[in-house]
């Protein structure tokens, strides 16, 4: 059985950093990739960051590229999100996901966690 759990979030402000961190457990040997995802209440879910298990990292949100890093540490199948210098504009729950397919679209994702939730104050 496939376990995957977020920690991490909370509140902050402008200008302040966060980070988050997913352990996936159970995973088979093909689940080689894991993300972030973030959504917003009656948004559709957007892809932010991708690790694999060979090294290859992705940002997918063109808006935190400089601010957000992604790293993976894969002998405990865990990954990180580094967030600094947040804006209002990254608050939203923000989901860890595990899958087969190196995509930023969601529904390729098998795998998910149940969320934390990042606000950031002006």
């Amino acid at each position: 059985q496939v376990q995957v759990v977020e920690s991490g979030g909370g509140l902050v402000q402008t200008g302040g950093s966060l980070r988050l961190s997913c352990t996936a457990s159970g995973l088979s040997d093909d689940s080689t990739v894991m993300g972030w995802f973030r959504q917003i209440p009656g948004n559709k879910r957007e892809g932010v960051a991708l690790a694999t298990r060979g090294g290859t990292d992705t940002i997918c949100t063109a808006s935190v590229k400089g601010r957000f890093t992604i790293s993976r540490d894969n002998t405990k199948n865990t990954i990180h999100l580094q967030m600094n210098n947040l804006e209002p504009e990254d608050t939203a729950m923000y989901y860890c996901a595990a899958g087969r397919r190196y995509t930023c679209g969601s529904s390729a994702y098998e795998y998910w966690g149940q969320g934390t939730q990042v606000t950031v104050s002006s």
